[in-house]
């Protein structure tokens, strides 16, 4: 038998442990050990003499290690899942310890795996999913942010604004939308740290050059890490603004058309293939409903779509919507769950409405919240009260749903990290679901 010419030896707590390069690389280049070691993990001969002292500790290095080995997570009992996390983390592989906790996404085999009582007073408003697996809560003006071990943060309080919409820019990194204080000028958007908690900075809209107050609205970003948010002041601040993620400075701002009300835009959605922004108002924001795209590089809504003048019944009511890229279409949902489709190929069209999806049975509940869309992996999601439906394929057949009655009605509920959160509207409690893992054979 031949020498292994790619070993490597790491004396960690006192512990000595060998393994090779080629394990090692199983960690991605991201990790403490791509930083170690050359970029191509061409490791000399020489490297196996070496000893690599790392101060942390043996024990949780060696499950740790195990994992990148065989890609299967072991922990003992008498070890803590909490402080495996936390050394995760130190080496950067903590993307490798959620994918062996769970399996890849799939909203046909997610089961419950905890339920998280919130940390203020009322109801929660609006949760969002974070990129680790965390998540964020807004409850009127704080916003509680939870890591991927559901172990809450020092609270993001926006001292009696109310929180509109709240975003993740990065896992450290959390921007929040409120609501403007009159006469303070207070309000609008600021950056936040998802860990402490402290304002890093504002994001101001200037009009004519000075600086405004204004509520900022709903929130979405695009790869080329611009911010977009609906945004109405006191004068002509009506519409959606462009900023930089990183800097904080405005960079572009659409006033609103006459008839339109972009400046109250109850969702943004930023579309990377069309390189346009859905913008919806909707139900019951406003008692007319308009979608459409908005071009930044001329100004322009090469679509559009309003139920102005149509004949308006309850069940036709927009109340959310999502654009779906891979079918041109945008899809709309009603209070009773019915999905409605939109071609985005034709300038202008009605909504062809589906009654295959409705699910309620029997009385409504006392307080029913608007159902939510989401669209996640090819699957679409839509919430309607206490539970969320899943659908999948070209005719978006309804193949699972998901259900929790504790709690009430489901007023929002976000995807990301590889898990779904539902929040609930009667109760101060968020829901976790996750895909179990496959079993090992």
């Amino acid at each position: 038998m031949g020498i292994q010419k790619d070993r490597v030896r790491f004396n960690v707590g006192g512990k000595i442990f060998d393994t090779s390069a080629t394990t090692l690389a199983n960690a991605g280049r991201n990790s403490l050990f791509g930083a170690m070691f050359d970029e191509n993990w061409d490791l000399q001969s020489g490297h196996s003499t070496t000893e690599h002292f790392i101060d942390r500790n043996p024990d949780y290095f060696a499950v740790l290690l195990d994992l990148l080995r065989t890609g299967e997570l072991y922990l003992p009992s008498n070890m803590s899942e909490k402080q495996l996390y936390r050394e995760a983390l130190f080496y950067g592989i903590l993307d490798h310890v959620r994918s062996a906790k769970w399996g890849p996404f799939d909203g046909n085999r997610l089961r419950l795996a905890r339920s998280v009582t919130g940390r203020a007073p009322g109801d929660g408003t609006a949760i969002r999913a974070g990129p680790d697996g965390g998540c964020c809560v807004a409850h009127g003006s704080m916003v509680h942010v939870y890591d991927w071990m559901l172990e809450v943060h020092p609270p993001i309080n926006l001292d009696y604004q109310r929180v509109n919409d709240a975003g993740w820019i990065d896992p450290e990194s959390i921007v929040i939308s409120a609501c403007e204080r009159f006469g303070t000028g207070d309000g609008g958007m600021g950056l936040f740290s998802a860990s402490t908690g402290e304002r890093r900075y504002k994001f101001h809209v200037s009009h004519e050059n000075q600086v405004k107050s204004y509520t900022a609205g709903a929130l979405s970003f695009s790869p080329d890490y611009k911010l977009f948010s609906s945004c109405k002041g006191r004068s002509n601040e009506y519409g959606i603004g462009v900023w930089d993620q990183v800097t904080g400075k405005q960079i572009d701002f659409f006033y609103e058309p006459p008839g339109w009300s972009l400046g109250e835009a109850d969702k943004l959605q930023w579309l990377h293939g069309n390189n346009c922004l859905l913008v919806a108002t909707l139900f019951p924001r406003k008692d007319n409903c308009y979608i459409g795209l908005l071009d930044f590089r001329d100004k322009s809504m090469p679509w559009s779509w309003s139920d102005v003048g149509a004949p308006i019944t309850d069940e036709k009511r927009v109340r959310d919507a999502i654009a779906m890229e891979e079918s041109s279409s945008v899809c709309v949902v009603n209070e009773y769950e019915d999905l409605g489709f939109m071609d985005l190929r034709r300038a202008a069209g009605s909504v062809r409405w589906s009654s295959r999806s409705r699910l309620m049975k029997g009385k409504m509940p006392d307080e029913p919240c608007y159902p939510k869309l989401a669209l996640h992996e090819g699957q679409l999601f839509s919430s309607m009260n206490d539970s969320i439906s899943v659908f999948r394929g070209p005719d978006w057949v309804l193949t699972s749903r998901l259900r929790r009655t504790y709690g009430g009605s489901i007023c929002d509920f976000s995807i990301g990290g590889d898990r779904l959160f539902a929040l609930h509207s009667e109760e101060n409690v968020f829901d976790i679901w996750e895909t179990p893992s496959p079993p090992i054979i």
